[in-house]
């Protein structure tokens, strides 16, 4: 997308649709390194408590993702922005709904004309 194509409300609508069928927020960052998973970095709907909870003591059903899980290796991002890649993902879900709110707060207020793509 850019100037020359902005986002139509059918592209938006379909941004709110992913953003409303996805595990309810908030998410947030947690690091839960043990002896069954060194190094994982994950994104969960529970946050951090401070108490180093470690495999089996935390409840598994409260990951969404994980940028990194080093042993076994499943998890491994190359650039190793492994921390960067989970504050990304756990703000996405409160920061889409939010954008896309703000969207359509602005195009109310410019009228609510559907941005069509342009011809090219």
């Amino acid at each position: 997308m850019d100037a020359l194509n902005p986002l139509t409300d059918e592209e938006l609508a379909v941004i709110e649709e992913r953003a409303e069928a996805a595990t309810p927020g908030p998410w947030h960052v947690r690091q839960l390194d043990d002896g069954h998973a060194m190094s994982l970095v994950a994104v969960s709907t529970a946050a951090e408590t401070g108490l180093g909870e470690r495999w089996p003591d935390f409840d598994h059903r409260t990951i969404v993702a994980a940028t990194l899980v080093q042993q076994p290796r499943y998890v491994d991002v190359a650039d190793e922005r492994w921390d960067e890649n989970a504050q990304l993902i756990a703000g996405a879900r409160q920061d889409i709904p939010r954008l896309v709110a703000e969207i359509h707060r602005l195009r109310r207020l410019l009228g609510g004309a559907d941005q069509e793509p342009a011809d090219g």
